[in-house]
């Protein structure tokens, strides 16, 4: 995947574009705006009378947001540039894109703005491969908006673009055809919504929290300045080392992600762009690393994992009583269960790795009450390791996939299907007993 792609994310949704700020997917680089593991958008594509814009400069004052200044046609035009345009774009709940155009000539410009779109509607954990949709994608005009949708029986995913000046709208974009004075300019705002439709039409968003507070970029200003200031604070005469805290610590809040059952809690996600979505593993061990800084990111993971502990035994799902999940997802593919993440607790070190967490977790603030809110799935959590983890029945936890088609093979924090092998490169036979999971385990129940 290319490493020079701008992003800017809330939690689970985010926005991947190339460094003109256009959205241009294909399976080598997984540009577009992403929602609860959906691309709701795959193209989005700027033109001032049919030339493409190049960057002159990008400002990226949050994670959030993001700002392009641009000039049409290629580089060697930019110093004859009369025409100058800047995207401001931030993702807050939802998709939002402010466009000035800017005429720095002494004659009035007559000028042709448009803005392609389209969404391939492709599941995020799919998205490198390139994927044939199973259902029927659709595009409308309705009432000034484009729609862009996929349906696949019950389930049903649309994109909703509207502006705030008047533009000619078709199924593939929209077109302002405007006039700007000398040294003038023109503004308008794009707003783009990734919907998450129940057969019945309403946002499941809405449905599951009716009233949830909205997400806009002052919300999220907010909120992290309440975080930085919660925070504690690094006082010291080298500047860099300070500049470096902070910066780190809106890199955590980056992270933090409020699933649907959990909508006023921030767990951190695993990362951008595959795993930006609750993975037991990785929410665990940045939840480790933060106490010091951020114990509420660790309260959090206790709680979301608690919520989805397994309780019964699912092959599909390597599902066991006691045990942690390993990921969670919201996407096409999950919904039909032609993947397991629904939850998938695929993972043998995520469960005695809980138990640490909640002890650490105490060491550090005090907080008794949450273990003993957690009580009941830290003894299962302890629970699994003798009666699951211990396949072969003497002390050591091993792990062996229940789903053979599409569960992993390697349940540890090496993942790849070759990756524990012997020295000279045979793998290694099933069940598995890896060296870190025996330390986890002895942690654990020393911790419990």
């Amino acid at each position: 995947m290319k490493t020079d792609l701008i992003r800017i994310l809330d939690g689970n949704i985010f926005v991947l574009s190339d460094g003109s700020g256009d959205l241009e997917a294909t399976p080598t680089v997984p540009c577009g705006f992403y929602s609860f593991d959906t691309r709701f958008l795959s193209l989005w594509r700027l033109t001032l009378n049919g030339e493409r814009l190049s960057p002159l400069a990008r400002d990226h004052p949050s994670y959030f947001e993001v700002r392009f200044f641009l000039v049409p046609g290629a580089p060697t035009h930019y110093v004859d540039a009369k025409v100058s345009v800047i995207r401001e774009r931030s993702v807050a709940g939802s998709f939002e894109e402010q466009l000035t155009v800017l005429n720095h000539s002494g004659e009035p410009a007559e000028i042709t703005v448009r803005v392609e779109a389209d969404s391939d509607f492709v599941p995020l954990i799919v998205a490198a491969q390139g994927r044939t949709p199973k259902g029927r994608l659709y595009r409308r005009v309705e009432n000034g908006r484009l729609h862009l949708g996929y349906q696949r029986d019950a389930f049903r995913r649309e994109t909703v673009i509207s502006t705030t000046e008047p533009a000619q709208v078709d199924e593939w974009g929209l077109t302002y055809q405007i006039r700007i004075e000398p040294h003038g300019q023109w503004t308008t705002t794009l707003h783009v919504r990734g919907l998450v439709l129940r057969p019945d039409g309403e946002d499941v968003r809405e449905h599951v929290h009716p009233g949830r507070r909205r997400r806009d970029r002052s919300r999220l200003e907010r909120d992290l300045q309440q975080w930085l200031g919660a925070a504690p604070q690094l006082i010291c005469d080298w500047e860099p080392l300070e500049r470096t805290y902070r910066q780190t610590m809106v890199d955590l809040a980056a992270l933090g992600y409020s699933p649907l059952t959990l909508p006023f809690e921030a767990l951190p996600a695993a990362g951008l762009p595959w795993s930006a979505t609750i993975a037991g593993r990785e929410a665990i061990f940045a939840s480790l690393q933060a106490l010091p800084f951020a114990p509420g990111l660790a309260r959090a993971a206790l709680h979301m994992l608690s919520i989805d502990q397994g309780a019964v035994l699912d092959d599909f799902r390597d599902e066991e009583p006691g045990k942690i999940l390993r990921e969670f997802r919201y996407g096409e593919l999950v919904a039909f269960e032609e993947r397991p993440q629904s939850p998938y607790y695929g993972a043998a070190d995520i469960t005695p790795l809980y138990v640490v967490l909640l002890d650490e977790y105490e060491r550090w603030t005090g907080d008794a009450d949450s273990v003993r809110e957690f009580e009941d799935e830290a003894r299962a959590a302890l629970h699994w390791i003798d009666e699951y983890g211990d396949i072969m029945g003497d002390g050591y936890v091993w792990y062996q996939r229940r789903n053979e088609r599409t569960g992993l093979e390697n349940q540890c924090w090496k993942e790849s299907p070759n990756a524990i092998s012997f020295r000279d490169g045979r793998l290694a036979g099933l069940p598995r007993a890896t060296c870190e999971l025996q330390g986890y385990a002895y942690d654990a129940k020393i911790r419990g």
